[in-house]
């Protein structure tokens, strides 16, 4: 996935603000409308790490995308660097990112912002878009985004545009089967596309056996030339081994020769990174000698600042005409949870020699690095992503949302509404567990230990009225932490929504519930410190009550889970709740 704001809050929500913090009574106190209003969001990071490795003034953190940003892909025009991610169900889809020096990055949008081009409506978070390439074609000044759409039977499409920050083309369907897609444009004009598929009918091995594919791609159709498609690798680096999932696959060309690079061993614990060369872009290719050029697999479970799960990358020619490499790789927590989900990471790469190596990438890593010569450290800074330990702040004043809010299944647009107070969210007649699109605005988890705050304003008319923030892994594994009504009373409740096992129904288990006034707005809290989490709510928003107590986060990684994203912190409301009070 990723991914500006909202007009200003009254001076009077500002007034009650501090009304709270006094202890004054609100004689004046309106009540608020049905419609639920969110006037500020804190998000705070606090992990250890980032106190144990302070930065000098030459270097900055690995990840240089925290939280679920998987599967990177990257490409250069000129100056400018262009970089893109995975969002499944989110949206809008395919956040895309600009930098002048591979350090400093800007969210700049979303490629798929349409419903024209994006249909994700009915599908489970971690299906819709998988694995985007992105590649700037210099024979016709064009940047290409091409991926695998496991939704509203789009299949394999390309987009296109001269400039990534004024929009994309509606997309083109490709005639192939198969996923994660790359484009290749070689000085001849000749265009190519590489890709996973299955092997012949009747020539599977072994369970993951995979293959690589190439097309011959028509530039002014924008199609794959029927009859071209060749296989160029079969099961992986040696056929013997039984390697599984080879994917994700890049063309390159260096001094005359072509060199195609892989993901080798599935996203999880097996993950790598692997290297052929060839003389023609169809093959045949050699593996290098000393593959996997990346991984984590090799080292002790409980290493300290674990990274794992390297592999999935891309490579460019930086600016100090040094190769680097963006990948996918996971910081799982105390409990080996892997609740950030899988993020983006970067490493220079020493290619020197025949075959690119990823520096450090064999070893364990750390989690920073030296910046390239002249660049300055900027993030979080002048617009810039920020990453290591930070703290955002979001008042839901500015023209438009910023581009990290996401919604899932449908446009933001459908449910949220820019006022004076805040920001409205019209429920919908749908709840967190149904694959349809919910009234729900998502902020992803970018921390092991962090704090998520809200104020809503809010007085449910029903039962089937809630409003509040979830912790959300997927549609069968979340937390709601809500208020709603019963009788004549309103409550606060904490529901755990999971799978016993990952094919079977969801279990709902109402936590803990707690009557509260309503007369002013309430504080909202989400805070984990690893895999212990804890909901709370305030009065004046300095001092939080927990409900429920502490509680695993077991069910917001993937590993318990299932799925390929991270988690995502929720402001949320329905019209369908089915939560009763206890």
């Amino acid at each position: 996935m990723n991914k500006k704001n909202i007009p200003l809050m009254t001076i009077l929500l500002a007034l009650f603000a501090l009304v709270g913090f006094n202890g004054i009574e609100n004689h004046d106190y309106p009540a608020p409308k049905n419609t639920p209003v969110f006037t500020k969001v804190v998000y705070q990071g606090n992990d250890q790490v980032y106190k144990d490795y302070p930065l000098e003034a030459d270097e900055f953190y690995n990840p240089i995308l925290q939280g679920c940003y998987p599967d990177p892909a990257i490409t250069r025009k000129g100056d400018d660097y262009y970089l893109v991610c995975s969002s499944f169900a989110m949206f809008p889809g395919v956040p895309i990112f600009h930098s002048k020096d591979l350090v400093n990055w800007t969210q700049i949008g979303h490629v798929l912002d349409r419903v024209s081009q994006l249909d994700v409506h009915d599908t489970g978070i971690s299906q819709g878009v998988y694995a985007p390439g992105i590649t700037y074609n210099p024979n016709n000044d064009t940047f290409y985004m091409i991926t695998t759409a496991f939704a509203g039977g789009a299949g394999n499409i390309v987009v296109k545009t001269k400039d990534p920050k004024a929009g994309w083309s509606d997309p083109y369907h490709l005639k192939f089967n198969g996923i994660d897609p790359s484009l290749f444009f070689d000085d001849d004009g000749k265009a190519y596309v590489v890709h996973n598929d299955a092997p012949d009918e009747g020539k599977e091995l072994y369970s993951g056996h995979r293959v690589i594919k190439i097309w011959e791609y028509d530039v002014e159709k924008d199609q794959v030339i029927s009859g071209t498609d060749k296989i160029i690798v079969d099961g992986g680096v040696d056929l013997a081994d039984k390697p599984i999932w080879i994917e994700a696959p890049h063309i390159y060309k260096k001094d005359g020769k072509y060199y195609l690079m892989c993901a080798e061993g599935g996203t999880g614990g097996w993950h790598s990174e692997v290297i052929f060369i060839s003389d023609s872009p169809t093959g045949p290719f050699v593996p290098a000698p000393s593959n996997p050029i990346l991984t984590q697999r090799y080292f002790p479970k409980e290493r300290e600042n674990k990274v794992d799960w390297a592999g999935h990358a891309d490579l460019v020619l930086g600016p100090d005409d040094k190769y680097y490499g963006v990948f996918l790789a996971v910081r799982p927590n105390e409990e080996n949870r892997v609740n950030t989900g899988r993020e983006t990471f970067i490493l220079p790469v020493d290619w020197s020699g025949t075959f690119p190596v990823f520096e450090n990438g064999l070893i364990p890593m750390e989690p920073k690095l030296k910046m390239p010569e002249g660049v300055e450290n900027k993030m979080g800074q002048e617009g810039f992503f920020p990453n290591g330990n930070f703290t955002y702040t979001e008042n839901f004043s500015s023209e438009k949302l910023d581009y990290r809010w996401i919604g899932l299944r449908g446009p933001r647009e459908a449910f949220m509404k820019q006022t004076k107070k805040g920001l409205e969210i019209t429920p919908f007649d749908t709840h967190i567990e149904e694959l349809k699109p919910t009234s729900t605005l998502f902020y992803r988890q970018q921390h092991d230990s962090f704090s998520f705050t809200t104020t809503l304003e809010y007085q449910p008319k029903s039962e089937t009225d809630l409003a509040g923030v979830t912790a959300f892994q997927n549609e069968g594994s979340n937390y709601v932490f809500g208020v709603t009504k019963k009788g004549d009373d309103y409550f606060l409740v904490l529901e755990k929504n999971a799978r016993p096992n990952r094919r079977g129904g969801t279990v709902s288990e109402i936590i803990a519930s707690e009557k509260v006034d309503l007369k002013a707005p309430i504080h909202l809290q989400i805070k984990a410190n690893g895999d212990k989490y804890e909901f709370a709510y305030s009065a004046d928003g300095t001092e939080f009550t927990t409900v429920g107590g502490v509680v695993s986060g077991d069910i917001l990684s993937t590993d318990v889970a299932g799925g390929f994203t991270g988690a995502l912190l929720g402001l949320y409301a329905t019209k369908a709740n089915d939560i009763v009070p206890q």
